[in-house]
């Protein structure tokens, strides 16, 4: 089952890409790799810091390995009960570093609802975001719908895998352009290392300024998270 379930997210990995780099020139790919440290402070109130890079691996073209950012955020959450919570954020990117662009410090406002039938469980998670850049600040508002499923037996145990996938609908406005929407669909694998680790591998298509000229972008994602 983990082999098949490993199997058949790479080929949607390659038929994402593929598909998406004979559509048109531009269409960028990126690798982008995480790590997450998380506390639970009590049943109700967590804490989570995240280190992530971005990297170019084909653009222009052309086959490359070229840094284009590193960011680092901090999520607050509050359960109100067992379905619901709320977080608040503060994540500061640096792009200046790599590439002639603005940095950005971003704020997150989120409510989260979660439901569980059987061994499925399903996240509606709202999130308004304000973006400050060096010229503009930028408002976004995103929904995204998840569902994540353990591949063996009826809960996940140390060891075994899961399947995770989100799709996800943006909302961008600014004063010196117009709003631009995007959607994101992403299928990933986890694996439950050990009681306080999992790791994740996933690929995800994004569609960017759908309502003025569709441009495709296809990620390559690894995230590493370990519960304090």
């Amino acid at each position: 089952m983990n082999i098949l379930c490993t199997r058949i997210l790479v080929l949607v990995a390659f038929l994402l890409s593929g598909q998406s780099l004979s559509a048109q020139a531009e269409t960028q790919v990126f690798n982008e790799n995480a790590f997450a440290l998380r506390h639970n402070f009590n049943k109700s109130y967590s804490v989570n810091f995240e280190f992530s890079n971005r990297a170019f691996i084909y653009t222009d073209e052309h086959i490359v390995y070229r840094m284009r950012q590193i960011q680092i955020a901090h999520f607050s959450a509050l359960k109100l009960d067992l379905k619901q919570s709320i977080a608040l954020g503060l994540m500061y990117r640096n792009r200046g570093v790599f590439e002639d662009s603005s940095n950005e410090i971003r704020l997150t406002q989120q409510y989260n609802r979660k439901s569980i039938f059987k061994t499925l469980r399903l996240g509606h998670r709202f999130r308004s975001e304000q973006r400050f850049y060096d010229d503009f600040t930028a408002f976004r508002f995103r929904y995204r719908l998840a569902f994540d499923v353990p591949l063996q037996g009826l809960k996940l145990d140390v060891g075994e895998t899961y399947l995770v996938f989100t799709n996800e609908a943006l909302l961008t406005s600014t004063k010196i352009d117009k709003p631009e929407l995007e959607y994101r669909v992403s299928p990933s694998i986890g694996m439950l290392i050990s009681k306080n680790l999992n790791f994740e591998f996933g690929v995800e298509l994004r569609l960017d300024k759908i309502n003025i000229r569709t441009a495709e972008s296809v990620f390559l994602n690894t995230s590493l998270e370990l519960n304090l």
